[in-house]
């Protein structure tokens, strides 16, 4: 007779709950991480469309209008430093599942108020819950899925990516469906909903908080080289970005293509974003040196933006596809807070110094670019700032790329000279 299976006495001490819960616990947190970040630009990219309706609906000035467009990039910079803050007092988890809830009450308010400000006001809301879900998501893949963060970084990078889409698609099609901008808005609150089901269930189950934890701070991050490299990579990859999404057009327009030729090429070029997502991050997060991608990045970036500038409409589908391959700076950027830490703290840490920074930098370059385009009445100059900022990317990428750790820059409290 075969002699009994011997028990480990660790696990013979642990109830069945315990043994399987992680594995239902790690389907829910998947799919949490998924569904949180396609909530995360639906406040941004709905406006977009129906800019000229919701600006006469509430009476809003130039003024104020740009200020609705600026909104986004001042809410993560201003919310997203604050993250780090939160999660010390009140977990991951919980600050996920706030987040949401600020998300949707802040998409559906907006929806129905009649006063310009309060819809400012209601806007900062939904967006301070997408400024805190940039920073905690790579946070939480970090912490659940330390040895899958390509994976995980694959499917939060998409979902965001597919958000971003939807809303930017389906906004025209909801209001003409339902006859009322303001219905339209309110439709991407459901996605929140949704979103916030994994977490509450997760929650059920979370145990209790020792407060014994020591993250990084926001401010150690800034006082080591591999800070500022973040944030500059990150800061000059979404200066590109929102400047394609914001002149594209535009500029094909003034070289002769047609409106609708000219918004479809755009659309192409944001459509890339979902299969680079899909492809890349695994592949990034597996290898320990990532300067390979970030000179076949700039090589992108710099033909597509040179062809842009010299021969727009000629070679127009060869630029965009080379821009769009370009932006593979995005998921990158997001792949170095996981590959680049060894533990959630300081993935936090490092995510919200560089998104609260980076995004500040981000705003002025499509000022920039309109600005130099405005007091030369050409498109050369403003193409010299899309090469400085490419250039800039790949020096910093380069520093960045290499196989090392934030917590080895900084002067941990518990860490003892003989352990640095």
């Amino acid at each position: 007779m075969a002699p009994p299976p011997v028990t480990p006495p660790h696990a013979a001490s642990r109830p069945a709950a315990l043994v399987s819960r992680p594995r239902r616990q790690a389907w829910l947190i998947a799919a949490g991480v998924g569904l949180a970040a396609i909530n995360l630009r639906t406040g941004i990219t709905s406006i977009g469309p129906l800019l000229d309706e919701i600006t006469t609906g509430l009476g809003m000035s130039a003024v104020m209008a740009g200020l609705l467009t600026t909104l986004p990039v001042l809410c993560f910079a201003l919310f997203g430093a604050l993250t780090p803050t939160l999660i010390r007092r009140a977990g991951e988890h919980r600050v996920i599942l706030g987040a949401l809830a600020a998300l949707t009450a802040g998409l559906t308010l907006r929806a129905f108020v009649g006063d310009q400000w309060l819809f400012l006001l209601f806007s900062a809301l939904a967006l301070s819950g997408g400024a805190v879900g940039n920073v905690l998501l790579p946070t939480l893949v970090k912490q659940h899925f330390p040895h899958r963060v390509g994976i995980m970084t694959t499917v939060y990078t998409t979902a965001i990516a597919m958000g971003a889409t939807i809303a930017a698609a389906g906004t025209v099609p909801l209001t003409a469906a339902t006859g009322d901008w303001r219905l339209a808005l309110a439709a991407f609150a459901v996605f929140g909903l949704i979103a916030a089901v994994p977490w509450a269930l997760v929650m059920r189950h979370d145990p209790p908080r020792s407060g014994k934890e020591n993250p990084t701070s926001v401010r150690a991050v800034l006082r080591t080289p591999m800070g500022w490299q973040s944030i500059v990579f990150f800061g000059t990859q979404a200066a590109i970005a929102y400047i394609m999404f914001g002149w594209f057009a535009q500029l094909l327009r003034d070289n002769g293509m047609s409106p609708t030729d000219a918004g479809l090429a755009l659309s192409y070029l944001t459509a890339l974003s979902i299969p680079i997502s899909l492809l890349l991050p695994a592949i990034m997060a597996r290898v320990g040196d990532q300067r390979p991608f970030v000179a076949l990045f700039a090589v992108c970036y710099v033909i597509g933006c040179t062809g842009l500038v010299v021969a727009p409409v000629a070679g127009v589908w060869a630029w965009a596809t080379l821009i769009g391959l370009g932006m593979g700076t995005f998921p990158l950027a997001l792949t170095f807070f996981a590959v680049r830490t060894r533990g959630p703290q300081a993935t936090a840490a490092l995510s919200a110094a560089t998104q609260s920074i980076g995004y500040l930098i981000a705003g002025t370059g499509p000022f920039l670019f309109g600005l130099l385009h405005e007091l030369t009445g050409s498109w050369y100059a403003p193409g010299a700032l899309l090469l400085l900022l490419a250039v800039s990317n790949a020096a910093v990428g380069f520093f960045l790329g290499r196989p090392l750790h934030l917590e080895d820059q900084i002067r941990l409290p518990e860490a003892s000279p003989a352990g640095r």
